[in-house]
């Protein structure tokens, strides 16, 4: 038997070693897991946090072509699962017919949907609660209390903490300019094929006290799809942050996934 390929695309401010659990979840379910850096990206959080400059180009084209060719060099189709950022590009490469199901968590909206401003109050891109700017050249970088007051606004201080600790990183301004969150309109990569008819499965997952990728926003982009004939599921967690694939709530979003895919007949093996 061959094992089915599982590609996890992570989003910004966090690093790839973000999908350990989730990894290591579907890794013991009979999946092959594989968890990518985007172009550039070092190895561990520290590195990254010293050289965030070596990310200073990655934008949407680069990080979307970067996850193409990592799915189409697989044999066999993988599945697609992205976070943030990452739902966003899943969601683009599903409708291109690459890959044969995708989940994206608390996505970026993509199409007419536009991105949600930040609360009022909480955080703007590119500055820190007292006026100073949190630009460092290429990238934008977030405080420990900012992690909390918008990305782990649903978890205790101490775990927010050790989450920023672990896993939180500079993410490129170009990519937030392509996304279209520092003011500026979001680039032509923000899309997905709503109407494709032939794609492979569809689940869309939002928190419902996420204020990054809002709920709202999610069962919007999951409207766009009901005009089409292919699978497209939404569900949404109750009482979870924009950090639900991380925090310790992680298990019971993946663990949804892996029966989603059963439900849809896409398991680990194929004969």
């Amino acid at each position: 038997m061959n094992r089915t390929p599982v590609v996890f695309i992570h989003g910004a401010w966090l690093h790839a070693l973000s999908w350990e659990s989730w990894a290591e979840r579907f890794a013991s379910r009979g999946f092959v897991s594989f968890a990518p850096g985007w172009p550039g990206e070092p190895l561990t959080v520290g590195e990254m946090r010293k050289s965030p400059e070596r990310l200073a180009d990655v934008g949407l084209d680069l990080l979307t072509d970067h996850y193409a060719r990592i799915v189409d060099s697989f044999d066999i189709a993988p599945v697609l699962i992205g976070h943030s950022v990452g739902g966003l590009i899943a969601q683009h490469l599903i409708g291109a017919n690459i890959g044969q199901a995708a989940v994206a968590i608390a996505p970026v909206p993509v199409n007419d949907i536009a991105p949600p401003a930040p609360p009022s109050g909480l955080w703007l891109p590119g500055q820190t609660d007292d006026g100073d700017s949190s630009v460092h050249d290429s990238s934008v970088s977030l405080s420990p209390e900012q992690f909390r007051g918008f990305f782990a606004n649903r978890v205790s201080a101490q775990e927010s903490a050790r989450l920023f600790d672990r896993y939180v990183v500079p993410t490129p301004r170009r990519l937030l300019a392509d996304l279209g969150y520092l003011g500026s309109a979001p680039g032509p990569r923000v899309v997905a094929d709503v109407a494709n008819a032939d794609h492979g499965p569809l689940l869309l997952i939002s928190g419902q006290e996420d204020l990054l990728a809002p709920d709202a926003a999610t069962r919007a982009v999951y409207k766009r799809y009901g005009d089409s004939l292919a699978v497209a599921d939404l569900k949404q967690f109750a009482d979870r942050a924009h950090s639900l694939v991380i925090d310790s709530g992680w298990r019971c979003v993946a663990d949804y996934v892996l029966g989603w895919l059963g439900e849809h007949g896409l398991r680990a093996h194929r004969s």
